[in-house]
């Protein structure tokens, strides 16, 4: 090989580095693909012999009513037993609980780890991953409404968001070279007013239908980050998430500070995670409006009871009054499916995003109990307790 033949090889080489890489097959046309949400419910171990509840799973309202007020023929009145049992659920406290309380234990929780710190109530993924942040997992994971396949309140809020416009959670992303290998991509969050596309039995979602941004209603949902997708899968920046949950016609949000995503992708579908902490107050309300006492006892729950445990193991965003933690790491497990979008006028997108609040919705009832108050309601719990093991 003579002089010229390097120089012109070398010349070549230069010429060829300079360009920039290409998109690979699997990028989406014009580098943009938009996925709607189709399943969620909150990511649990719950295996079939309910190891990770050693003290078995919890009681329910039924459960503890019938332990409360034995039909011993005491005399009781509709105020005293009902309507109280009733006001524990809608004006909930941090008082010690009535009544034991079983956490889901370790060492397996499905999550992500959400402050790079694997510390002694971390868990490790199904995948063996270390340092999953996953409270919910204690507080919710050995109540049988949550717990799958076929818990159910699991069951019915993951029907509605298939079923109810209201839930149309469609993320979108942007400046796509690959979905394999994309160092960064442009990923936007925001709510869809149409139908999914499903199959002649309406319960499987297809692929290839289309959505509407919702800016008019949906402006408070609009969220926007950064994101990579790394060997088939995209991880998202931290965002705090307005996301809608309407189950049986009630149009409720909950909200999660610092979510993420982590997406297993593909041209047609998307499946895995969000996570982040919850906020303790939204997540509760939401479950107050969609489930009234009856419907908690379909699988045994308690809201009482269970507000006092998230609140006891909540682990982040300090309340700057009290120094008490308001929000409880947890995951959804979520289900999207491929769709087109039709996107808005940008003066339109601009303005919903210039009016949009961003900020937590809902932060308690609006009279919170005075600490006196509080103590008097632990020492009537107390009261009570002893009353019951005289009983």
């Amino acid at each position: 090989m003579n002089a010229i033949s390097v120089r012109l090889g070398a010349l070549l080489l230069a010429a060829l580095s300079a360009v920039p890489c290409a998109a690979d097959a699997t990028a989406p046309p014009g580098g943009t693909i938009a996925y709607v949400i189709t399943n969620m419910w909150w990511a649990l171990q719950a295996t079939p012999d309910a190891r990770e509840c050693p003290q078995g799973l919890n009681d329910g309202n039924r459960e503890q009513f019938k332990k409360l007020f034995p039909e011993n023929g005491s005399p009781r009145t509709l105020a005293d037993t009902q309507l109280r049992r009733e006001i524990d659920g809608f004006h909930p406290t941090t008082s010690p609980d009535l009544f034991p309380f079983s956490e889901g234990q370790g060492p397996i929780a499905p999550g992500l780890d959400l402050d790079g710190v694997a510390g002694p109530e971390d868990f490790e993924s199904p995948e063996g991953t270390p340092g999953i942040d996953n409270q919910m997992q204690r507080a919710i994971g050995c109540i049988a409404n949550y717990r799958g396949p076929d818990g159910p309140l699991r069951f019915f809020e993951d029907e509605m968001v298939l079923r109810e416009n209201y839930n149309r959670i469609i993320v979108e992303l942007g400046g796509v070279d690959s979905l394999v290998d994309d160092a960064e991509v442009s990923v936007r969050i925001s709510r869809g007013r149409d139908k999914v596309l499903v199959d002649a039995g309406g319960l499987k979602a297809l692929p290839g239908g289309t959505q509407r941004m919702d800016l008019r209603w949906g402006a408070n949902y609009l969220r926007e980050m950064k994101g990579r997708i790394a060997g088939g899968v995209l991880q998202t920046d931290a965002v705090d998430l307005l996301y809608p949950w309407n189950v049986f016609y009630f149009p409720t949000d909950q909200y999660m500070f610092d979510a993420r995503l982590r997406l297993a992708l593909t041209p047609t579908g998307a499946k895995g995670l969000i996570a982040g902490y919850v906020d303790i107050e939204t997540w509760y309300l939401h479950m107050l409006k969609n489930w009234s006492t009856h419907h908690q006892s379909y699988g045994r729950s308690s809201a009482p009871s269970i507000y006092k445990a998230m609140r006891r193991l909540a682990d982040a965003k300090p309340d700057p009054h009290t120094g008490a933690n308001r929000a409880i790491s947890g995951a959804l497990e979520v289900n999207f499916t491929q769709v087109q979008m039709i996107q808005p006028d940008p003066t339109e997108l601009a303005a919903a995003l210039e009016r949009r609040y961003t900020g937590v919705p809902y932060r308690g009832t609006p009279a919170q109990r005075s600490a006196r108050e509080e103590s008097d309601i632990a020492a009537g719990n107390a009261a009570a307790a002893n009353g019951l093991v005289s009983r």
